[in-house]
């Protein structure tokens, strides 16, 4: 697919989280929340770069990042009317339950693949949000402008896990339990959730991530360790994923 940059703004002036938006103009294809793309950074890159979709709405898509590396650093030079090359949604989504209540938990750039979500749950919603500081605190307006509670922590306070646990405790003591957890963040926070999940008795998506290359399944660099039948296998986060369910990840 091919698309034309609309926008790519810094979402902090002082730290470095990128929001691009694109047009797509050449092969469009159907995008599912939870899912990414795979865009090239250019002359110079062998590998692509896999960004989760944030949303799409009219054949835009939006795209927010972290700058890490040479790679995501060229991407975030990218100005309006620039060209995008990327391959088509890739990887398995988020389901998304019809009228469930759903938490949804994201850490640090976690939050981004959730927004979709929260969008299309409305206030049957609500959301948890971690973040590493105070000062790195954004986009929970977004999500309080569609989800019915959202909560917002940093690491300096105490960590998402807790306000999760808070809010199925809440939801279990009302008699309002959640149907569905979707989670998105770093390891140790998807394996406390899902930990959660289990106590409390809710199905629960996470979204791992892993180093990847190709980006299709085909080299087998992403793979995560999965439950099969009382033994083990290997499932790739690019193309088995990046969502599993979390009673299938091997944790440890």
């Amino acid at each position: 697919m091919t698309g034309i940059v609309l926008s790519n703004n810094k979402i902090l002036s002082y730290a470095n989280y990128y929001d691009l938006r694109f047009k797509i103009t050449e092969g469009e294809d159907k995008a599912y929340p939870g899912q990414f793309l795979h865009i090239s950074c250019g002359p110079g890159f062998t590998l692509r770069r896999p960004l989760s979709i944030c949303e799409v709405e009219g054949g835009v898509y939006r795209v927010c990042y972290e700058v890490r590396g040479r790679g995501t650093e060229r991407l975030s030079k990218l100005e309006p009317g620039d060209i995008v090359d990327t391959l088509p949604p890739a990887g398995r989504g988020f389901s998304l339950r019809e009228e469930c209540r759903a938490l949804l938990v994201g850490g640090g750039i976690g939050i981004y693949p959730l927004l979709w979500l929260a969008k299309l749950y409305g206030k049957r919603a609500d959301a948890m949000l971690g973040f590493r500081s105070r000062a790195l605190v954004h986009m929970d307006a977004e999500f309080a402008a569609h989800c019915e509670n959202v909560g917002v922590i940093t690491d300096e306070d105490g960590f998402v896990t807790r306000l999760a646990e808070e809010a199925l405790a809440m939801a279990a003591g009302q008699g309002r339990q959640y149907e569905v957890i979707h989670a998105c963040g770093p390891k140790p926070m998807l394996r406390a959730i899902a930990a959660l999940a289990e106590r409390y008795g809710v199905s629960c998506e996470v979204s791992l991530e892993e180093r990847m290359a190709c980006g299709v399944g085909a080299c087998m660099g992403c793979v995560c360790k999965i439950k099969s039948g009382g033994a083990y296998e290997y499932k790739r986060v690019c193309a088995d994923g990046p969502v599993f369910d979390a009673r299938e990840v091997a944790w440890e």
